[in-house]
């Protein structure tokens, strides 16, 4: 039995084929641009593979999660043009005429990476993984299932406390200027210092603002859910960075709530190839 996974992001579909053991045998990668143009070639990939049994999608949202909804499965507010309204899950099902599933990006990577930790042998039965990107989301597992069927908790779009180094920038948000989002995703970098992020030494102090407000996300997450892990992945974070992150929790939790090991508690992705979403889109594929 083949599975399909598309990991359908802002500016790239990853299309992968997957069997029940949950071992990817063949994957391409898909520019992101019109709806008309990104979708067919989606189309086009997994018409190769006429065993295809069933594709799980895990997409950039937000998106209409409501499965009483007529429009279950549409993207909404988004701010990539072009795509505000586009029902990919639709188009995918009535193409492909198989069963299709859909969840946010976040969490699909979620429990692909819950997955890939009990692969490795550390237990647990609840974690948050926190994305962070050209945006920032998270995603809840516990015992195994995503946590929210309408969606994924808008992490990044909490208030958080603004650096004292940031005076005036209002950061990149579009609905919101002092959110997670607006101060710490990828864009911000640019927006403040006119080069991206990956081209910044992490010994430039903007690393530690990038710290100071991620350790504000994890203090959040741990006052309200206090999960077994909170795992951080995306292209912005990197070793430095988490133990940056880990130095701020503990000085921002100020004892309140202890942890048994920060290093095992806050942790980076354990994803070979940044499939871990690949991974949750497989499990969820074998559940249509």
């Amino acid at each position: 039995m083949l599975l399909g996974s598309i990991e359908a992001g802002g500016t790239k579909f990853i299309c992968s084929v997957g069997d029940e053991r949950l071992k990817i045998i063949n994957q391409t990668r898909i520019e992101t641009t019109t709806p008309e143009v990104t979708l067919s070639q989606v189309i086009n990939y997994f018409s190769q593979f006429p065993e295809l049994a069933s594709v799980s999608i895990a997409s950039f949202g937000p998106l209409n999660l409501d499965h009483h909804s007529d429009q279950f499965g549409a993207i909404t507010n988004t701010p990539k043009l072009g795509w505000q309204g586009v029902n990919m899950f639709k188009l995918i099902r009535d193409a492909l005429a198989v069963p299709v599933s859909i969840t946010s990006d976040v969490n699909g990577s979620a429990l692909g990476e819950s997955y890939l930790l009990h692969q490795n042998g550390i237990e647990h039965q609840s974690l948050v993984y926190i994305t962070v990107g050209t945006g920032i989301g998270a995603g809840i597992v516990i015992n195994d299932h995503i946590f929210g069927l309408n969606g994924h908790p808008e992490l990044g779009h909490i208030k958080v406390v603004r650096h004292s180094g940031d005076g005036d920038f209002h950061g990149t948000c579009p609905f919101h200027d002092d959110c997670l989002e607006g101060l710490a995703a990828g864009p911000s970098f640019k927006a403040r210092t006119n080069t991206p992020g990956e081209r910044i030494p992490h010994t430039d102090p903007i690393w530690q603002r990038i710290a100071f407000y991620l350790a504000q996300a994890a203090v959040t997450t741990t006052l309200m859910i206090h999960p077994d892990k909170i795992v951080f992945g995306g292209s912005v974070i990197n070793d430095d960075l988490i133990q940056m992150i880990r130095r701020e929790y503990q000085t921002l939790m100020n004892g309140y709530v202890e942890a048994k090991s920060l290093v095992d508690y806050l942790s980076v992705s354990c994803a070979h190839d940044n499939n871990s979403a690949t991974i949750g889109n497989l499990i969820l594929a074998t559940d249509n």
